[in-house]
């Protein structure tokens, strides 16, 4: 997973906390906003980090193979 360390408008540490919301949210089903609440992301520039991310590594080393 490619998730940046640190949010790009405040710099908060963000990445710790991405593979327990992945699996909270992927694999357990749980609700998006409640997960970032409990995992203390409460700035709205952090939140969309973890939103809006999407894993493009597969597509880019699909493109390599090509």
């Amino acid at each position: 997973m490619m998730m940046p360390v640190r949010c790009f408008s405040c710099g908060a540490v963000v990445a710790d906390k991405w593979d327990e919301y992945d699996r909270r949210v992927n694999k357990e089903h749980e609700e998006a906003g409640k997960v970032l609440d409990d995992l203390g992301v409460k700035r709205y520039c952090c939140r969309r980090m973890f939103i809006s991310n999407i894993e493009l590594i597969d597509e880019f080393m699909n493109i390599g193979k090509k």
